[in-house]
């Protein structure tokens, strides 16, 4: 006789945990190291893997808590990516079952879509730039960093599907 087996609902959740810490742990161990320019933003990802597995309210909570910690890096802006993640999390969980439903292509170009307009929407917010520098900004540097991350965002899905997969919680 087989002892009690675990919940299915269980096991993805935890493999979602995992994705999401090992993420996280990226954003502060692996991005100081790629330099200056356009880099890979694993906090963007991580909410948007996460957002697909939550309904949106939940899914904004978790975006604003991400962008909490983001923003206590960053006291001179501070609440500035809490809103911003927040939104684009919301708007993740709601638009999952377009853009999220197994298919590589359409999850990269939404991944670009998400990350452009985190920094578009962050560069208003905090000010940064103006001028020829602010069009340098959100013309050239935003889209390559959302080109960056919307190719790391799919060689982990294909790399990790069952930690990244989208399924209900």
């Amino acid at each position: 006789m087989r002892g009690p087996q675990p919940t299915p609902g269980l096991g993805s959740a935890l493999r979602a945990w995992l994705g999401f810490a090992l993420l996280i742990t990226a954003q502060f161990g692996v991005r100081p190291l790629l330099g200056d320019g356009p880099s890979v933003d694993f906090a963007v990802i991580a909410v948007l893997f996460s957002a697909v597995r939550l309904r949106p309210g939940l899914a904004a909570v978790a975006g604003f808590a991400t962008g909490v910690v983001l923003d206590a890096l960053a006291p001179g802006n501070f609440g500035a990516s809490a809103l911003v993640l927040s939104l684009v999390a919301y708007g993740a969980s709601w638009l999952k079952a377009v853009f999220f439903a197994d298919h590589v292509a359409l999850t990269g170009l939404f991944v670009f879509g998400a990350k452009w307009l985190f920094d578009v929407a962050m560069t208003v917010l905090t000010g940064v730039g103006a001028g020829a520098s602010l069009v340098v900004t959100l013309l050239l540097w935003a889209p390559l960093s959302a080109a960056a991350t919307a190719v790391a965002a799919v060689v982990l899905l294909v790399l990790f599907r069952p930690l990244y997969r989208p399924q209900a919680l």
